[in-house]
């Protein structure tokens, strides 16, 4: 195609965007509606499976030692504890600190320190914390095989509640991604239909005149591809408006469940290009592709 003839096109394309605005304005709206629809359940579990995953990584492996573990023992246990894969943080707590928590926690019923100053009941411990839930029973049978280690206190159960509730959530939102991107292809692919229907005329006489398909074909593809990246540009900018100022509101007013369940909600930085290039690929694909392939039953003049 020449590039006199690939301008001719993109301009009668865009110029069919102004000549037919109400179906152009229809079809923008369906597709607007229906990105901002998916851009919201995507977010919605982005959120969830963050949150599941924070409440789920504050489970610790506490690692108690023998009582009558010595020095040595101790460091070449705080050594090969540290040195365990899939391990992230350790923090050694002494029998004496141990007392003092516990005693800063009754401290309105009884006095722990003052009760225990000769004889301190509590052993010194690790509190290991690990990358992933799912690698704590795997990683709890190391720790107990380690020298020195009097048992591991592992949450093995709640962890594997943890996972499966994580997947099942994460399963969920991306179902109802599935429905929406589903339900929004047949709306708009209907709304294209309509597009074309009302324009058959025109494509019959352009055809009769000597036109080919690829000729007729394009306009529509980039009248098509205009308005769907139109409408991938206006959900791209109220979804990620919208969003930023809720993350900015949750952040400046934090509640006892925000702090439980992370204190803040997944940064735009790190999902805004998953929203714009899903908005931008699904403009393209059921705006351009449909208008081009949905005026092939009226080429057959």
């Amino acid at each position: 195609m020449r590039f006199s003839s690939f301008t001719y096109l993109v301009g009668q394309g865009l110029h069919n965007l102004r000549a037919n605005r109400l179906m152009t304005f229809a079809s923008m709206g369906v597709l607007t509606v229906c990105m901002l629809l998916i851009g919201c359940a995507y977010l919605l579990g982005v959120n969830i499976d963050a949150m599941v995953e924070y409440i789920g990584d504050q489970n610790e492996t506490i690692v108690y030692m023998r009582e009558d573990a010595t020095e040595d023992q101790i460091a070449a246990a705080d050594a090969a504890i540290r040195n365990t894969e899939h391990v992230v943080g350790v923090t050694y707590v002494s029998p004496q600190e141990v007392l003092s928590i516990y005693d800063g926690m009754l401290e309105d019923y009884i006095d722990l320190e003052a009760a225990f100053s000769s004889d301190n009941p509590f052993l010194p411990n690790y509190r290991v914390v690990m990358d992933s839930p799912d690698n704590i029973p795997a990683v709890s049978t190391q720790l107990e095989q380690i020298d020195g280690v009097d048992k591991v206190r592992a949450p093995i159960e709640l962890s594997s509640t943890f996972m499966s509730l994580q997947q099942a959530i994460t399963y969920a939102c991306y179902a109802v991604v599935a429905v929406l991107a589903i339900v929004s292809i047949v709306v708009i692919n209907n709304t294209i239909k309509i597009t074309v229907f009302n324009r058959r005329k025109e494509i019959g006489i352009m055809k009769l005149v000597g036109a080919t398909n690829g000729f007729i074909r394009f306009p529509f593809f980039v009248e098509g591809v205009t308005s769907g990246l139109i409408a991938a540009a206006i959900s791209s900018g109220v979804v990620c408006g919208a969003y930023y100022a809720l993350t900015v509101w949750y952040a400046e007013n934090p509640s006892n469940l925000s702090q439980l369940l992370g204190g803040q909600l997944v940064p735009l930085i790190d999902v805004w290009y998953y929203l714009v290039g899903g908005f931008v690929l699904l403009g393209f694909v059921l705006c351009g592709i449909g208008t081009a392939t949905s005026i092939r039953k009226h080429l057959n003049v």
